[in-house]
């Protein structure tokens, strides 16, 4: 997915180099362990090699810690969990299976489409997200879904048809501390704010001309017809 839009509030905080450590360890049956320290100049190389004080250690000790802190926070709500998440897998990698309403969202599309930028209803849809990738679906109901409920091929272009979507030179940065809140509001916003291009494989996502159907909508308060969406094989539970 082509992305000209700025979504640098989305970015990480950029760290310089400060300084670095050297372990040197003595050969031997009884060895012994020797931590040097060195400062980093304006440029980034190693200068004032010291013996790594207390006052050092202590502030490593407390870096450590607060990463360790972080990563621990990842996926923690902030407070109650929000209705319309589904399930959530605090692992490492993470991943979150979140539905929302249909909504009016401004979309954004390339010039060789011919469908104008603005703002349109889109479906109810069904979003599982990793740390990494995206897949997203669209829903028959603004009901909240069952492992039973069947999912239909989201109308998107630059989504493939088991609901992966490319997200082309979009820059994902989620971080190891953010809430189930962030980390949603993130995927939707990465998603909405990237130009839609071109399909994705041999399918055809709705029932009729999917052009003709965003020109219809884009700037309209018309609902989103569902009576196009094309249901796919899978149901939420294959998700889980």
């Amino acid at each position: 997915m082509n992305n000209l839009n700025d979504i640098s509030e989305n970015f990480g905080t950029l760290y310089h180099p400060k300084s670095a450590l050297v372990f040197y360890e003595t050969k031997g049956t009884n060895s012994d362990m020797y931590v040097e320290h060195f400062d980093m100049d304006k440029n980034g190389n190693p200068i004032n090699a010291h013996p790594l004080t207390v006052k050092e250690a202590t502030k490593l000790a407390k870096a450590l810690q607060t990463d360790e802190e972080k990563n621990k926070a990842f996926l923690k709500p902030k407070g109650i969990l929000p209705t319309n998440i589904l399930h959530i897998n605090p692992s490492e990698k993470g991943t979150v299976l979140w539905y929302t309403k249909a909504q009016q969202r401004q979309m954004y599309f390339v010039n060789g489409l011919s469908i104008p930028n603005g703002k349109a209803q889109v479906p109810p849809m069904l979003w599982f997200a990793s740390k990494n990738s995206l897949w997203v679906f669209a829903l028959a109901s603004d009901r909240r879904p069952s492992e039973k409920s069947a999912l239909h091929y989201a109308p998107f272009f630059n989504v493939y048809e088991n609901g992966n979507v490319c997200m082309g030179t979009v820059n994902i940065d989620i971080q190891n501390s953010a809430s189930v809140e962030e980390f949603t509001q993130a995927w939707e916003s990465y998603f909405f704010n990237s130009y839609f291009s071109h399909f994705l494989g041999d399918y055809n996502p709705i029932k009729g001309n999917f052009v003709s159907i965003w020109k219809d909508l884009v700037d309209t308060d018309k609902d989103f017809p569902k009576e196009v969406l094309k249901k796919n094989s899978k149901t939420l539970k294959n998700l889980l």
